[in-house]
């Protein structure tokens, strides 16, 4: 055999192992894809897309040791979510939930941990400076008080309730007791149209049935809710 076969013979055996490892390779791949799919669908809820209660609670954490003071949680409920489902289905319940998932996406940003915590209860917790406080949450409830429109054509009215809380208010970055009060704080605004700041005595309200019992508080513009 002449230099030039020994040569091609050495590339094609060379080429059939490298084709014989890849095989394996390429399947191993395709599972650690699949694998890395199920973990995603995993942390999101299917419904909204929305992180759910234990990777929007470690999300959550990291960027409040990361912006302390400059971060910020809010509670939101969904108002009278019943009615809408008892009157229009339980589809027109699904779309809302829905759209509230996008719109509490796209008012957070990407940066943010968004978690639909079960029903029509969901948390937000990003970064959120003190003096921009007040608009960002009123740009909220005007977001999530905008109509949805179901696939069929209908109207739904939408509203819902919005209480938040950040650490300096607090006097707490613990994020069980910044939930505990923007909760207690939303409930002092239920059905009101405005976003409520908590202050210290929010976290201390006892809970009733389940719930954190109101306390008077301040909305966004100063006045009683």
């Amino acid at each position: 055999m002449d230099s030039a076969l020994r040569v091609q013979a050495r590339s094609g055996q060379r080429a059939l192992l490298i084709t014989t490892l890849a095989v394996p390779l390429t399947g191993w791949t395709v599972h650690a894809l699949a694998l890395h799919r199920r973990l995603a669908d995993a942390r999101r809820d299917p419904l909204t897309g929305l992180l759910r209660r234990d990777a929007y609670t470690a999300r959550a954490r990291q960027i409040l040791r990361r912006h302390g003071d400059n971060a910020a949680v809010v509670m939101v409920d969904a108002d009278r979510f019943k009615d809408i489902n008892d009157d229009m289905g339980h589809a027109a319940g699904d779309t809302v939930l829905a759209s509230f998932g996008s719109r509490l996406t796209a008012w957070a940003g990407p940066r943010a941990a968004v978690g639909r915590l079960g029903g029509d209860e969901f948390a937000v917790v990003l970064e959120l400076a003190a003096d921009r406080r007040a608009q960002r949450l009123e740009q909220l409830v005007r977001m999530l008080h905008t109509p949805v429109v179901l696939d069929d054509g209908r109207t739904v009215d939408v509203g819902a309730s919005v209480g938040a809380a950040a650490p300096a208010s607090v006097g707490s970055r613990d994020l069980t007791l910044l939930q505990r009060a923007a909760d207690t704080a939303l409930y002092d605004g239920k059905h009101s149209g405005h976003a409520v700041l908590a202050t210290r005595q929010h976290v201390t309200v006892p809970s009733i049935n389940g719930r954190r019992a109101g306390r008077p508080g301040t909305s966004v513009w100063g006045r009683a809710a």
